[in-house]
C-alpha cells in the first residue's frame, strides 16, 4: 500500500515537471488565437498522459526521470547559493569602499574630481595627436574610479612624462597603412614628434585610439613636400617639410586643384573654349611655318633673279610677267602684274581670318560660361539656401574658370594673328617692290629703242 502511494506521488510529481514547461512555452505566444491555444494545450496534455502512462508501466524510466529532476533541482540550488555568496561579497566590498571614502574625507574627493577633469581634458586635447602613434599612451579615465588611489596618480604622472618625451622624438616603425585604393599593407612609417607622420613620401592621417588606431595615406601630398619627404626617408637629405599648424597649411596646399582639375571645372563651355584655342594655335603655327619657308625661298630667289623657280611667289609672279612678251601697253603690263600678285596674296594671308575670329569668340564663350555658372549657383541657393558655401562652389568655379580660359585662349591667338599679319605684309611688300622694279626695268628697256629711232644724231 505504501509502495502504491509512493508510486502515485512520484507519477504526479513527474507529470507536474513534464507539464509545466509545455504550458510555460504556450504562455509565451499571446498573439495566437484562443482556439489555437486550446488545441495545443489539449495536444500537450494528451502527450503528457501518454508519456506518463509509459513511465508508470516502465518503473526504471520513472526512476531515471525522477533522479534527473532532483539533480537539476540540486544544481539550481547550488547556483543560487553561489549567487548569494557573490552578492554578499560585493556588498561587503561596497561597504569597504564607502568606509574608505569616508576615511579619506572630502579633500580627496575634490582631488579626484580635479585629476579626473584634467585627465579627461588631456585625452580630448590629444585625441588627434601623433604622440600616441607608435609611442606613449594617453592617461587613463580616472573619472571611472570610485576611490582615488596612489597608483592612479603615479600612472598619470608616468603618462604625462612619456607624452612629453615623445613630443621631441622622431621614430621609425612598421605599421599597417591603408593606401589610396583602400588596400592595407605594412609600410615603414616615420613620425616626427607631434607634427607629422609620413611613409614613402606620402603624408599620413590617423583615426581611432589606443590599439584601434588606423593609419591611412592622405588624399594628396604636394609634390615638393613629397620629394623632400622621400629624400629624408631614404637618408639622402637632412631636412624635412614641417607644418607648424599641424597640417592646416599642407591641407590647404593639397586642396589646390591642378591644371587638369581646373580644366575640368570649366565644364562643357570650358572644353569648347580650349578646343577652339587649340585649333586656332594649330592653324597659326602651320601658317607661320609656311611663311617662314616662303621667306627662305624668297630670299634665295632674290639672290638669283636670272633663274626663276616655282617654289616661291616671286618666281611665279616674274615667270608669268616674262611670259607676256613685249609690245603691250604699260597699263596692261601693270594690270597683269597686279593680277599675278593678287593670285599669290591669299596663300600668304591664309588662316588669319580664322585666327582673328577665334580670338574674338573665346572671351565671349568665357562670358557664356560665367553666366551659366552663376545660374547654377543661384539654383543651388534656391534649393539649399546659403548655409553651406560648398554647395555653391561648383557654379562659382565654373563661372570663374571659363572666364580665365577664354582670356587665356584669346591672348595667344591675338599674338599669333599679329605675327602672321606682320609676316605676310612683309612678304607682300617684298613682292610688290620687286614686281614694281621689274616692271620699271621692262618699260625703260622698251623706251630705249624708241629714243634711238627718233634721235637724228643716232640715225
Amino acid at each position: 500500500m505504501k509502495m502504491a502511494a509512493m508510486t502515485t506521488a512520484r507519477c504526479c510529481l513527474l507529470a507536474l515537471l513534464l507539464y509545466w514547461p509545455v504550458t510555460g512555452v504556450q504562455a509565451q505566444s499571446p498573439n495566437e488565437s484562443l482556439e489555437t491555444l486550446r488545441a495545443e494545450r489539449q495536444a500537450a496534455e494528451a502527450r503528457d498522459r501518454a508519456r506518463l502512462a509509459e513511465l508508470v508501466d516502465d518503473r526504471e524510466a520513472l526512476e531515471a526521470a525522477l533522479e534527473t529532476a532532483e539533480a537539476e533541482r540540486d544544481a539550481a540550488r547550488e547556483r543560487r547559493d553561489a549567487l548569494e555568496s557573490r552578492r554578499q561579497a560585493q556588498r561587503e566590498r561596497l561597504e569597504a569602499l564607502a568606509d574608505q571614502r569616508r576615511e579619506q574625507g572630502g579633500d580627496l574627493d575634490s582631488v579626484l574630481s580635479v585629476v579626473s577633469r584634467h585627465s579627461r581634458e588631456l585625452r580630448d586635447a590629444l585625441a588627434d595627436s601623433w604622440l600616441t602613434v607608435g609611442g606613449a599612451a594617453l592617461p587613463e579615465r580616472i573619472e571611472e574610479q570610485a576611490v582615488l588611489e596612489r597608483r592612479h596618480l603615479e600612472t598619470l604622472a608616468d603618462r604625462l612624462m612619456g607624452l612629453t618625451v615623445e613630443s621631441g622624438r622622431g621614430i621609425r616603425f612598421t605599421a599597417p597603412v591603408a593606401g589610396p585604393s583602400g588596400e592595407i599593407e605594412p609600410r615603414e612609417v616615420i613620425r616626427l614628434g607631434d607634427f607629422l607622420a609620413f611613409s614613402e613620401g606620402n603624408l599620413l592621417r590617423h583615426s581611432g585610439e589606443g590599439d584601434s588606431q588606423r593609419l591611412a595615406v592622405a588624399e594628396r601630398t604636394p609634390r615638393p613636400v613629397a620629394s623632400r619627404l622621400e629624400a629624408f626617408q631614404r637618408g639622402e637629405a637632412d631636412r624635412v617639410a614641417l607644418d607648424p599648424t599641424k597640417g592646416q597649411v599642407i591641407d590647404a596646399l593639397a586642396q589646390q586643384p591642378g591644371v587638369i582639375e581646373r580644366f575640368h571645372q570649366g565644364g562643357a563651355v570650358g572644353y569648347v573654349v580650349v578646343a577652339l584655342g587649340v585649333l586656332g594655335l594649330l592653324v597659326a603655327m602651320s601658317q607661320y611655318a609656311y611663311l617662314l619657308r616662303i621667306s627662305i625661298t624668297l630670299k634665295r630667289q632674290l639672290g638669283d633673279l636670272d633663274s626663276l623657280r616655282d617654289d616661291n611667289p616671286l618666281g611665279r609672279v616674274l615667270t608669268r610677267f616674262r611670259a607676256l612678251g613685249s609690245g603691250h601697253a604699260p597699263e596692261a603690263l601693270e594690270a597683269r602684274l597686279d593680277e599675278a600678285l593678287l593670285a599669290e596674296q591669299p596663300r600668304l594671308e591664309r588662316g588669319q581670318p580664322l585666327v582673328k575670329l577665334l580670338a574674338a569668340v573665346a572671351p565671349l564663350l568665357g562670358l557664356l560660361g560665367t553666366v551659366t555658372g552663376m545660374i547654377v549657383t543661384f539654383q543651388s541657393i534656391t534649393v539649399f539656401g546659403t548655409g553651406d558655401p560648398q554647395l555653391m562652389a561648383g557654379g562659382i568655379s565654373q563661372a570663374l574658370v571659363t572666364t580665365v580660359l577664354g582670356l587665356i585662349t584669346a591672348v595667344p591667338l591675338l599674338f599669333a594673328h599679329t605675327a602672321l599679319s606682320s609676316r605676310s605684309r612683309h612678304l607682300v611688300g617684298v613682292l610688290e617692290g620687286q614686281a614694281s622694279a621689274v616692271l620699271a626695268e621692262h618699260l625703260e628697256a622698251q623706251r630705249k629703242p624708241e629714243r634711238r629711232t627718233h634721235d637724228p644724231a643716232l640715225a
